[in-house]
């Protein structure tokens, strides 16, 4: 039996809806007749225009073409058809730019839908809203077309232009000047919501094309001396923030930072790093170095005998991005970490996908085993917050806690989000 949304809740969300996408064309491939009529009975109640249908992929190219002159706002196809299935439909869809967006079910292995998911990560002009498991849900399939509606320009998808590269010479510039900061982004206990830690994240603070993430200038400072300089101007400010966030009256907390590979293995930049912080007298356990996987393994003899001084003289320690990399499990074990940070790409989602939801487990299983502290990043729903809660992770870090901020906003949030926060912990 399908589910729906309640009538009033159905005509609440199409109400909403209605600016974005009614009377729009849209396109539905399933070769079960029973299947097709439920799905274009969803679209009639969002109040889409013409509703064209296909049995499979090669009779919707077909009827594609017959539109060419005006693409169809949406596809929404099935994976298993005969004939052409819903993966190859999906290939031509994205080499021909025969419609504008792209949802796509199934009632298979979520993993199926994975695949379809990467390929729109790896092209950010594919207009895919998503992925949805069958039975479809009134809701969800809603919560795809305001996705939609969300992107810039309304409801078409926009292409991310390429992001222009500074040089080492405008870089060496802008630290002369202190154009680069650092914004905080949460980190919030689980069990009660309270705020523990935050991760220090460098952005630009460039005088003519205002604030920039890391993606302008990290590519060109990776492997260049001057990402030593860099690092420690950030480091800096960061003991700045957390003796002035003292003074304010803040309960205790940690700060982590990133630390690139070849300032991991340099012994130099290490005896640097720490003068810096006992000159500035915060006491070590205050910061946590974030290294990834690769930045270990890149030169491994060097890296370790660096992370046992970090960790000797009561500096918390992070590996980043766990679960990404080709030994994690083998180098998370070796290390001396005081943090496992689980990547994005197993929370976000993780309430929805199993495969990723197994893949979630096994690495809190692990930092729990091994008793260090489990961070969850990307935590942007509910559904994955409650998840995590449920499976005993320790913190969480995404847009749905708190997006990075100027260290001057952290006090005004923490004022402002701490009852959100609670409500989410279950904690009255």
């Amino acid at each position: 039996m399908m589910n729906t949304l309640p009538t009033s809740a159905a005509s609440a969300t199409t109400t909403a809806a209605a600016p974005c996408w009614n009377g729009r064309r849209v396109l539905v491939v399933e070769d079960s007749v029973v299947q097709r009529g439920y799905l274009v009975g969803l679209l009639r109640q969002l109040n889409f225009g013409q509703i064209l249908e296909a049995g499979d992929g090669n009779e919707a190219l077909r009827v594609l073409e017959t539109c060419a002159e005006k693409p169809i706002y949406l596809v929404l196809t099935d994976l298993e058809m005969p004939g052409m299935d819903g993966i190859e439909l999906t290939c031509q869809l994205r080499e021909r730019r025969l419609a504008e967006n792209l949802i796509v079910i199934s009632a298979r292995d979520p993993r199926l839908l994975e695949i379809i998911e990467n390929m729109a990560c790896e092209d950010d002009d594919f207009g895919l809203l998503g992925t949805l498991l069958k039975p479809v849900q009134l809701e969800s399939l809603t919560q795809l077309l305001c996705k939609g509606a969300d992107r810039p320009g309304g409801c078409a998808p926009a292409a991310a232009p390429p992001l222009p590269q500074a040089t080492l010479e405008e870089l060496a510039q802008a630290l002369t000047r202190r154009e680069f900061v650092p914004y905080f982004q949460p980190k919030i206990a689980m069990q009660n919501g309270h705020l523990k830690g935050v991760e220090a994240l460098a952005r630009w603070k460039h005088p003519q094309r205002g604030t920039l993430s890391p993606a302008h200038f990290i590519d060109t400072l990776e492997g260049h001396p001057l990402m030593a300089d860099f690092t420690l101007e950030l480091v800096q400010q960061v003991l700045e923030r957390i003796l002035g966030w003292q003074q304010h009256g803040l309960p205790p907390l940690t700060v982590s930072v990133n630390l690139s590979a070849d300032n991991l293995a340099d012994r130099g930049f290490i005896d640097r790093l720490m003068a810096r912080v006992a000159a500035s007298g915060v006491a070590p356990a205050s910061l946590v170095w974030e290294v990834t996987e690769t930045s270990v393994m890149r030169q491994l003899s060097q890296a370790l005998t660096n992370m046992g001084r970090l960790r000797l003289a009561g500096y918390g320690l992070a590996m980043d991005d766990f679960g990404i990399g080709y030994s994690s499990m083998q180098q998370f074990a070796r290390c001396p970490f005081t943090e496992l940070k689980i990547d994005r790409a197993f929370v976000n989602g993780a309430a929805q996908w199993p495969n990723r939801l197994m893949v979630l487990k096994s690495a809190l299983d692990l930092g729990q085993s091994l008793g260090v502290a489990t961070v969850a990043e990307g935590v942007e729903t509910v559904e994955d917050w409650k998840l995590l809660r449920d499976l005993g992770c320790d913190m969480a870090q995404g847009y749905l806690l708190a997006k990075p901020m100027p260290a001057e906003e952290l006090v005004g949030w923490i004022r402002q989000d701490r009852r959100r926060l609670r409500a989410l912990a279950g904690v009255e």
